[in-house]
């Protein structure tokens, strides 16, 4: 059972929670001189100019971190390229650091609005610890960020648009990779009669036996007159183009339809240069007019009364872009062409689906069983056949659990052991995480992050954040959707309660298939998760046993620590050095110790905004210095003796949460 305690969730995300500290300086202003009253008149005009300069400064950084929360998302769209994948995480840091420098202020904030000129303790706190002890922190945040903006924008980041590297996403055709296609047998008969494909190798010209399966038609306002749109839809590295390809070389395929275009989207869904492209598959030659209209009829013509098939290729949310009419005025042309033509969309987004469909989609998943192990087999030994070293072959089983079923996974994969064929080497890849080794732009993780970097970016937070939490974790959608708030990753909406514009977050991420329901809970695919680990590995460590402590970065922000038999409090105590942990998550049950290693941890880790910990009865008289804690969740919790005085300097908890089993 859950009990939330004392506070409700209305706090607001970063930049927009950072209050303006109005109260805050106007307080220090009127301050100065009934305190230094003494003083000379030189002295609290120093005193006073020190206030001014703090509050302009702080206004300053407040301004600079949009232009830096947009930056990191330029510099993540060019991260494979060295030097900007060195440069990003010094970014991301410089970004934290000024985000916890703001929400300190906004802690001073909220104690002079509840204790007001009460006491001159909390005036005498603020000029010590704020005036004089972060004015040269702050200069030094602004000229980090400012050097770090300034060596990424000499790079060309400045103008960086959304779109992906051709290294990154190689342009596709209709010609298949691979010339056998593995497990598909049931998704190509079904491709075969949604296509209305006749059994015999004869071409039908009439338009009235040319009609789609009406089987598989179902409602859909944006339908094209003759031409149905089926979309093949899985996540990336599934198959979907291998099938697209195969359905394209069909015999059976060739012949029933009189012209059959290939054109991969990617992420560019502009209407001019697709039209262009179909054009040119369908005459060999270059379009020569850039009007659009021009290109438009002449499209028409070419297409007039002809059975096409039509296949769009790695279809993003762009497509949708103009409230759907981009779509549309892409599709229009195509109103001339023979009932029965198709339109195969293949895409990783079910929004993308949903939005252009005229037929139920083929729904992709991964190879299954024995199927998946010939395949592999094939990518690491270059044979199906199964006279390998037996050795091999049983890592190799165990290997094959981690990627799920997915082809892209098994290529990845058998490249890097078909490099080396011995034991050591297979056991080294077996013994690593997927997302620790060491892959080319065109494998499965890299594939992957491709569909984490459509993402807008408050998504991209909320979704790298879950990298934290073990695989196979069942997410909670509003508890999850509360620790984001804490964060800092919820932009406030006037009058809309934060948790539920982080609920929506969570939606969105579910309808572009980053979250998958089981039961009333949600889970993240393994492969997805890989892949979360990939783009977060300097911010969210899992601890499993003692050995993981040697590989927690330095400036690690989210820590999930394993209920190990291995873990005491000496081991625990070792955190107390990664001092820019936000979040830890401590599911090992250390009973009467709890109280003294949380007691430490108040002590170091000052800028904690998530704690959650696996029984305590007390919480230490030191709690008051997590100045930044939003969210304090303690499980199993027994009876606490007494709560310290301290707990209500936590101005910022949003959510106390002792958790009772049952």
């Amino acid at each position: 059972m859950s009990i939330p305690v004392s506070m409700s969730l209305s706090a607001v995300g970063v930049v927009g929670a950072v209050n303006e500290c109005v109260t805050l300086f106007q307080w220090a202003k009127s301050a100065v001189p009934s305190l230094y009253s003494r003083w000379s008149g030189s002295q609290e005009q120093i005193l006073q100019d020190h206030v001014l300069q703090l509050e302009s400064g702080l206004q300053l950084l407040r301004d600079t971190l949009p232009a830096m929360y947009d930056l990191v998302n330029k510099a993540e769209w060019r991260s494979h390229e060295h030097v900007v994948a060195k440069l990003l995480p010094n970014l991301k840091d410089a970004v934290a650091e000024a985000e916890d420098l703001l929400d300190e202020f906004g802690w001073y904030e909220k104690k002079v609005q509840v204790e007001g000129n009460a006491s001159q303790s909390s005036f005498i706190d603020f000029f010590h610890t704020a005036v004089q002890g972060s004015f040269n922190k702050l200069n030094d945040v602004q000229l980090r960020l400012n050097h770090l903006s300034s060596q990424l924008e000499n790079m060309g980041l400045r103008g960086v648009t959304r779109c992906f590297d051709k290294i990154v996403r190689p342009e596709t055709t209709s010609f298949p990779n691979e010339t056998k296609i593995f497990g598909r047998d049931k998704e190509l008969k079904r491709l075969l009669g949604f296509l209305n494909v006749p059994t015999i190798s004869k071409r039908k010209r009439a338009t009235s036996s040319a009609s789609t399966s009406a089987s598989n038609h179902v409602g859909n306002e944006s339908r094209i007159l003759g031409v149905h749109v089926l979309p093949i839809v899985g996540i990336g590295g599934v198959g979907k183009t291998t099938l697209a390809q195969h359905i394209c070389n069909h015999r059976r395929v060739k012949s029933h339809f009189e012209m059959i275009i290939w054109i991969c989207v990617s992420d560019d869904f502009d209407v001019k240069r697709l039209t262009k492209e179909v054009i040119q598959s369908c005459t060999r030659n270059e379009a020569t007019t850039d009007n659009l209209d021009s290109l438009q009829r002449d499209l028409s013509n070419h297409v007039n009364k002809k059975r096409l098939l039509i296949v769009l290729d790695d279809m993003w949310d762009d497509a949708l872009k103009e409230n759907g009419q981009c779509w549309k005025r892409f599709c229009a042309p195509f109103r001339s062409a023979q009932d029965g033509s198709v339109m195969l969309v293949t895409t990783r987004c079910p929004n993308v689906t949903e939005g252009v469909r005229t037929m139920e989609p083929i729904i992709v998943e991964g190879l299954k069983d024995n199927v998946f192990w010939n395949f592999f087999k094939l990518c690491a030994f270059g044979s199906e056949d199964s006279n390998n070293d037996p050795e091999l072959e049983s890592i190799g089983r165990s290997i094959l659990a981690k990627l799920k079923g997915s082809p892209l996974a098994a290529k990845t994969l058998g490249r890097m052991l078909s490099m080396d064929l011995q034991a050591s080497h297979w056991n080294s890849i077996l013994e690593s995480e997927l997302w620790e080794l060491k892959q080319e732009e065109t494998d499965i993780l890299p594939a992957l992050r491709l569909s984490y970097m459509y993402l807008p970016f408050h998504l991209k937070q909320c979704f790298a954040f879950c990298a934290v939490y073990p695989k196979d974790y069942r997410f909670h959608k509003a508890r999850l959707a509360e620790i984001w708030a804490a964060e800092g990753f919820v932009d406030p909406q006037c009058g809309v309660p934060i948790q539920d514009i982080g609920c929506q977050y969570f939606e969105d991420l579910v309808t572009r298939s980053f979250f998958q329901i089981i039961s009333s809970r949600y889970v993240i695919h393994d492969l997805l998760h890989d892949m979360a680990q990939m783009v977060s590995e300097q911010d969210c460590c899992i601890l499993r046993n003692r050995s993981d402590l040697d590989k927690v970065p330095q400036n690690v922000r989210h820590l999930y620590i394993l209920p190990s038999s291995e873990f005491d409090d000496s081991s625990l105590l070792k955190l107390c050095k990664y001092t820019k942990l936000r979040t830890l998550i401590c599911k090992k049950d250390l009973k009467r110790k709890t109280c003294f290693v949380m007691g430490e941890w108040c002590t170091k880790l000052l800028r904690m905004r998530v704690i959650s910990c696996d029984s305590t009865n007390e919480l230490p008289d030191n709690i008051g210095n997590w100045k930044h804690l939003r969210y304090l969740e303690i499980n199993k919790a027994r009876p606490l003796k007494k709560i310290p005085s301290t707990f209500c300097w936590l101005y910022h908890l949003q959510i106390y949460m002792p958790r009772i089993a049952g």
